[in-house]
């Protein structure tokens, strides 16, 4: 679990700020080389530094985000495998994760609104 940082509340990355049963990825800002984040108000009440987010289009091919459940790294477009009814799960482990997520992209992620797309 060193891997993820934040004000964790459970050993599957949920944070005082985030804590739904979906609530179960991390993300990693290019400011904090292997470290995930259980999310941005983590970031901003933990470090003293901007936050630098990565580009989904010229970093397509990093790990940004982590599984809770299995603490599989994947990659954005790995990130966003949907399963066979359709839900955003972990293409490892098979953990739903939360679609609401999609409505914060953008303060994640550089070129967010470009990449996000169901695949």
């Amino acid at each position: 679990m060193d891997l993820i940082h934040g004000d964790l509340i459970d050993n599957e990355s949920r944070c005082t700020h985030w804590h739904s049963n979906l609530d179960i990825i991390s993300l990693k800002f290019k400011c904090c080389p292997g470290i995930y984040w259980a999310c941005y108000q983590c970031h901003q009440e933990q470090t003293t530094h901007p936050l630098q987010k990565f580009d989904l289009i010229l970093d397509k091919d990093v790990p940004v985000i982590i599984c809770g459940h299995c603490y599989q790294q994947m990659t954005f477009d790995q990130y966003q495998h949907f399963n066979a009814k359709n839900q955003l799960s972990c293409s490892h482990c098979n953990a739903l994760f939360n679609p609401g997520c999609q409505l914060h992209y953008h303060l994640y992620f550089d070129n967010a609104t470009n990449s996000c797309q169901r695949h």
